[in-house]
């Protein structure tokens, strides 16, 4: 901390800076020849690439995970997506409990920025709540998992794939060790498994709602009416992108992707195809048999994501949310944003527009570039950068194709996906300085 003082750094750029170091950390290590399965060394892009992927826990690989990173590779993969779906503060500051140090002033309002939330006070203790809540929940998974894969694996690699998977999904990264069954094959060989599926879906669910919205909950248990407004517009929202998505999978799919089902499959598939995008990576069906309709929802989902304070990226639910209230507002021509009888500040409308607009021309401008140099279907494109800006990992298979340009862009969209999920809102919405005269104002014509 005495280095980043020195620095003068904003919490914005700490935050952005610590991210970036862990990535390039994890790609050393990554492109060490004991991290591979055959012992060679991994060339440095597709290392950096993996980590990205990893920390920024999105799940796009250009190798298979299990065929061909080593045991060791693997750990390195899944405690790079541990600390990055926990947040690099939260892992600083869990040690300094252990070293019984203290916490100061400025620690504490990095680990605001870090988690997202409102406010400073009782940070510490929310933080506490999150690793237990994430050690509990993680735990948990496991075991259910352990349980579910030892008929079939043994107690060992079932305990050891039950872990994997459990933190993959709570942490929203869609890194798997199934390609033993074939590579890049995800969860496609359960996707009739009630367990398997009900487990990786509700730790997707909780992993991506958010650890403020946890906390909330927490608090004030079963009782709807004390939430905080952003727990109950984070709930609802994300009920409704749920069961909604699953319907609308269901008969996009019926004829395509899921014609050879049963309607027990095709229900757990639907709602499986409906959690994940938001923003998990797993797949239990094949994403290049995906309709046109069904890619495009797919992508939507994508671009909303989870919910603020949590492993899941994406622009937001309440971003979302707060974009469509201010737009029926403004077709009402009032400027009055209700939304449980509770008024949404101008200033939160503002960042909501800020960060989409931001995320659009981003994407759009990558979307350009690795068409113009990658002979790739629009379609395909458009479902590989959605899928690394939301930090996503869906993916219709052209990854492992992507040359070194295109793979820059995709890490920096990962990047991008991850920073921004924590800070874009005050990096955009935050004044440098007061502005003593105010400019002319002049009408513009709008729409």
């Amino acid at each position: 901390m005495l280095f980043i003082k020195r620095l003068k750094l904003t919490y914005t750029q700490i935050i952005a800076l610590c991210t970036l170091g862990m990535i390039l950390l994890g790609a050393i290590i990554l492109s060490l020849p004991v991290s591979s399965r055959d012992g060679t060394a991994t060339p440095f892009i597709n290392s950096l690439f993996t980590s990205g992927s990893a920390f920024c826990v999105t799940g796009l690989v250009v190798y298979d995970t299990y065929t061909h990173w080593s045991s060791f590779g693997q750990l390195t993969i899944l405690l790079l997506i541990q600390i990055g779906g926990l947040g690099f503060m939260t892992v600083v500051t869990l040690f300094s409990m252990f070293l019984r140090r203290k916490i100061g002033l400025r620690e504490r309002r990095l680990l605001k920025e870090s988690a997202n939330t409102m406010k400073i006070g009782g940070i510490v203790l929310l933080i506490k709540r999150i690793l237990k809540g994430t050690f509990w929940f993680e735990s948990l998974g496991t075991l259910i998992l352990t349980v579910r894969f030892y008929p079939e694996m043994g107690l060992k690699k079932a305990f050891y794939n039950g872990l994997f998977h459990s933190v993959s999904a709570f942490c929203n990264a869609g890194f798997d060790i199934m390609g033993k069954y074939g590579q890049f094959s995800s969860l496609t060989r359960y996707s009739e498994d009630i367990t398997v599926n009900i487990t990786i879906m509700s730790l997707i669910v909780i992993g991506g709602i958010g650890f403020i919205v946890l906390d909330d909950v927490f608090i004030c248990k079963f009782c709807f009416k004390k939430y905080l407004l952003q727990t109950k517009i984070v709930l609802l929202s994300t009920s409704i992108l749920i069961f909604g998505g699953a319907l609308l999978f269901y008969i996009f799919e019926a004829d395509t992707s899921m014609i050879n089902m049963n309607i027990k499959e095709r229900i757990l598939a639907s709602l499986f195809q409906s959690v994940t995008p938001r923003t998990a990576g797993f797949n239990t069906i094949d994403i290049t048999k995906l309709s046109e309709s069904g890619s495009f929802l797919t992508i939507i989902l994508m671009i909303i994501g989870g919910s603020p304070g949590s492993t899941a990226g994406g622009i937001k639910t309440t971003t979302f949310v707060a974009l469509l209230f201010g737009a029926l507002c403004s077709a009402k021509n009032t400027s009055d944003i209700s939304i449980f009888k509770r008024r949404i500040e101008e200033e939160a409308i503002k960042k909501a527009c800020s960060i989409t607009v931001i995320y659009i021309l981003t994407t759009i401008s990558a979307v350009m570039i690795i068409c113009a140099t990658q002979n790739f279907s629009l379609k395909q494109v458009l479902f590989e950068v959605y899928s690394a800006a939301s930090t996503v990992g869906l993916t219709t298979g052209i990854t492992p194709d992507l040359n070194n340009l295109s793979k820059t862009i995709i890490i920096f969209l990962m990047y991008f996906g991850k920073v921004g999920s924590l800070s874009m809102a005050l990096v955009f919405g935050e004044r440098k300085e007061t502005v003593s005269i105010l400019k002319p104002v002049e009408k513009l014509s709008i729409g």
